[in-house]
Order: C-alpha cells, then sequence, then structure tokens
C-alpha cells in the first residue's frame, strides 16, 4: 500500500510538473529502473526546483532558458554516473543522441518558420492586417467576433503564439482605455489561437512534435477542425455577453507593404507544402522541406539586399553599383535576413533544448515507466489524454506533450487525435497555460493577467467539455483505427 501511494505521488507530480519522457531504447533490452536511486532522486528535485524557477519568469525576470539549460547537463551528468555505477555505461550516449536528435529537428523547422513570420512582419504584413482593422470602425462586439475568427484561422498558419500577439495589438489599440473590453477579447484570443493551432501541424508546437513523430498524418490533423471550432464558439459565446456596448472611433493609419512582401508570403506557402510533401511522399522529415525553404528565402533575401545596396548606394563613390555599402552602414529599412534570424524567439527555443534533454534524463532513471503505467495502464487512454489537458493549463502543453510521445501508449488514432486536442486546446484554462497567453499577458500587461483570465476559467473549461463530445461523436470511426 505505502508503495502505491508513492507512485501515485510520483505519477501525480510527473503530470503537475512535466517530469516525463524517455530515452531511446537500447538494442535487445529496455531502460534500467533507477529511480530509487540518490542521483535519480536528486534529478527529480532538482527538476521540480527549475520547473519552480521557470513558471516565476515573470516575477524574477531570470530567462526560462538559463535554469534549463544548466539542470539538463547536471541531470544527464547523474545519469552517466549510475548508468557507468552499474555496469552499462554505453547507453548513456544513445539514449541522449536520441534526445538531441529530437531537439534538432523541432529547433530547425521552428527556425526556419520563426525567420518566415520575421520576414512578413518586417515587409509589413502584419502591419497592412492591422491597419486595416483598426481603420475600419468596426463596434466593439463586432471586433471582439473579428479579432476571435482572424487568429482562428490564422494560427494554423501562422501558429498561435504569433498570432495571438497580432490581435491582442489591435484589441489593445481599439479599446484604448476600455479595459474591459480589452481583458475580454484578449481571452477570447487566446482561447480562438490555441483552438486552431490544435488542428493543424503548423499551428501549436505539440501538434507539430505529434506530426513528425508520425502518429497523426498531415490530412488527418483536420479531423480535429470542427472540435476545435466548437471550443472557440462555445467559449466565445459565454464571453460575448460580458463584451461592452460601443463603437470607438476608428485609427487612421496608412500602411505600405515592403517590396518583395507578397513574394515571401508566396515562399512560405511554397515550404509548408515541401515540408508536407517530403513527409507524405518522400517518406523524409518534414524539417528538410522547411530548411530547403528556408534556403529560398536565403536566396531571395540576397537578390532584395543586391537591390537595396544599388538604391542606397552614395551616388559619389566610385566602383560598380552596389559595391560601395558597408553592411553595418545600410540603412535600417534595406532588407537583411540575418536580422530576421536573430528576431527568432532564441531563450523559447533553448528551453526547448532544457526542458527535452531535462525529461529525457528523468526519462533514463525509469521515471517515465511508472507515469506510464499509471496513468495510460491504469485510468484507460481516454481519462489519461483529458488529463493532458488539465496537465497542460498548470505547466505547459510542450513538455506534457513530449512526455506523451516518449511514453508511446499504444492507442488508436482516435486517442491521438484527442491527446493532440486537449494538449493543445487545454492550455487556455489558464493564461499561463500556452505560449499565447504568456505572451498576451506581456504584451497587455496589468490590463490581461492571470486573475482576469481565471475569472473565465468555467467557461473555457465548457468549451473543453463540448470539444471533447463533438471529437467522439465526429470522429468515432477512428477510435476503431
Amino acid at each position: 500500500m505505502r508503495n502505491r501511494y508513492i507512485q501515485w505521488l510520483i505519477t501525480f507530480t510527473l503530470l503537475a510538473l512535466p517530469v516525463a519522457a524517455a530515452a531511446a531504447v537500447a538494442e535487445g533490452g529496455g531502460i534500467p529502473d533507477f529511480t530509487g536511486s540518490w542521483q535519480g532522486l536528486a534529478s527529480l528535485v532538482l527538476f521540480v526546483f527549475t520547473y519552480a524557477l521557470i513558471v516565476s519568469e515573470e516575477t524574477i525576470h531570470l530567462r526560462k532558458s538559463k535554469p534549463a539549460i544548466v539542470a539538463a547537463g547536471i541531470i544527464w551528468v547523474f545519469v552517466a554516473i549510475t548508468y557507468a555505477a552499474h555496469g552499462v555505461p554505453e547507453l548513456v550516449e544513445n539514449e541522449v543522441r536520441h534526445d538531441l536528435v529530437e531537439f534538432a529537428e523541432l529547433f530547425l523547422f521552428l527556425l526556419a518558420a520563426m525567420t518566415y513570420i520575421n520576414t512578413m512582419d518586417e515587409r509589413g504584413v502584419f502591419n497592412l492586417l492591422r491597419a486595416w482593422l483598426v481603420s475600419r470602425g468596426f463596434s466593439l462586439r463586432q471586433i471582439f467576433w473579428i479579432t476571435g475568427a482572424i487568429a482562428f484561422f490564422l494560427s494554423p498558419v501562422a501558429d498561435n503564439l504569433t498570432t495571438a500577439l497580432l490581435m491582442a495589438v489591435v484589441v489593445s489599440t481599439v479599446g484604448g482605455r476600455n479595459y474591459r473590453f480589452i481583458s475580454i477579447s484578449c481571452i477570447n484570443i487566446v482561447v480562438a489561437a490555441n483552438a486552431g493551432g490544435a488542428f493543424s501541424p503548423f499551428g501549436d508546437i505539440t501538434t507539430l512534435m505529434v506530426w513528425q513523430k508520425g502518429m497523426v498524418q498531415f490530412q488527418e490533423f483536420f479531423a480535429l477542425f470542427f472540435p476545435s471550432l466548437v471550443n472557440w464558439l462555445v467559449t466565445a459565446m459565454i464571453l460575448g455577453f460580458a463584451v461592452p456596448r460601443g463603437r470607438p472611433d476608428p485609427v487612421q493609419e496608412q500602411v505600405s507593404l515592403g517590396y518583395g512582401a507578397w513574394v515571401v508570403v508566396g515562399l512560405f506557402l511554397l515550404t509548408i507544402t515541401m515540408a508536407v510533401c517530403f513527409h507524405n511522399f518522400l517518406h523524409l522529415p518534414p524539417v528538410l522541406g522547411m530548411m530547403t525553404g528556408l534556403g529560398l528565402l536565403k536566396l531571395f533575401g540576397y537578390y532584395l539586399q543586391k537591390r537595396d545596396d544599388v538604391i542606397y548606394r552614395d551616388p559619389h563613390e566610385s566602383g560598380p553599383a552596389g559595391s560601395a555599402l558597408d553592411l553595418e552602414s545600410r540603412p535600417a529599412g534595406s532588407y537583411d535576413i540575418y536580422r530576421n534570424l536573430q528576431k527568432a524567439e532564441w531563450d523559447t527555443l533553448m528551453f526547448f533544448y532544457g526542458i527535452i534533454l531535462c525529461v529525457g534524463g528523468l526519462g533514463a532513471f525509469g521515471y517515465l515507466a511508472i507515469a506510464s503505467e499509471l496513468t495510460y495502464g491504469n485510468l484507460g487512454a481516454t481519462g489519461a489524454n483529458i488529463l493532458v489537458g488539465f496537465a497542460s493549463a498548470l505547466i505547459d502543453n510542450i513538455p506534457v506533450m513530449f512526455a506523451v510521445l516518449e511514453m508511446h501508449p499504444d492507442m488508436s488514432l482516435g486517442q491521438w487525435l484527442l491527446v493532440t486536442l486537449t494538449a493543445g486546446v487545454g492550455g487556455s484554462m489558464l493564461s499561463i497555460g500556452s505560449a499565447a497567453g504568456v505572451a498576451v499577458m506581456g504584451q497587455c500587461r496589468g490590463i490581461y493577467t492571470f486573475f482576469s483570465h481565471l475569472k473565465w476559467s468555467w467557461a473555457v473549461v465548457v468549451g473543453y467539455a463540448a470539444s471533447i463530445a463533438v471529437h467522439f461523436v465526429l470522429n468515432a470511426a477512428a477510435f476503431n483505427n
């Protein structure tokens, strides 16, 4: 009984503080059970402390990647010491390389996507959309529904974080000092962006991980469209009753697109197409398609640089056209792809490294086996997958989904779609449960807060339950596959 209690306590810790992952199974055997070793327990305590620092980022102003990276190194030192002491040091390298490959694919995919998004932003694509919205003279209720709808349909392509930030700027610009409207609209935007990202491999990090792992094929994600739509609509209809009436003065703003903006958009769509085709037809990792597309963007960037060199070249300086301009002195209006690379969310990318390596090390101690048995083994796939949504709200959906993927429970397509849905939309229950929510809190600091979101969490839970019910009804056949 005492051992059973300890196992349940460990499982709760794994769900509440995403301490779960698995390293690759060594050839001819599985991962040894070192959960009772002092190194394993020390690693568990270290990760709990590290995650406490991570979730306190807004308070202590310590970037989340810093403690995660340090903890990852220490945990793997403990893993190496433990394996060496038990005479199996050769397993460590294989296990850590498995996690490094997982990170490398995710890192390069996101780097390419972020560079495209930053380039479109630099060329004025998103500013054009924002200017159109704020200058049309819509009522507050219309802005509430329009920004929610755009967030839902834009996030599958531009990702939920970028979309939520863009729409938050719109509502804060239109709302002015109407803080109630801004707060309610921000909740709506976060829910819509997360729901929209749940039915696309490109909409959220968790869906990207599921797709790259091959658990759900590209076209199969769209079975989640209506459950995701219901998740947003049900919550939005409840929130809509609290939206104040009125029609703010339109904000007149003229925005012009930078040269080649639509070419960049076209290249981005081509890049997404290549990623899908590489994976579906050539059986290559999607990241190869994304990196090829990044190469095309760099080639187009070379053309833009040469064009800008001619435009900004000092006419009094001798030499061939374009050769007289020093890169450091090129005006801010000229194009430089490395400037857009620098704008990538490097702290987030490094945080992924730390988290994946941390939970991978804990998985190497055997904690994953306990969590897998007591969740998917005892609760069943449906119960465990619904619980994943609540765990995502408490922490973050990325490490939780990584844990599920590394557990690799034997589930039908319907169950894999269910956990993809719950991990994606479950984070909307709390403002800290998703990257979109955290980013919008920073964008609308003091207006959209943890507690302003918490007051409406019940409405998000209603939408969460409705989306699960719709999934079971519409995708019943997938549970038999």
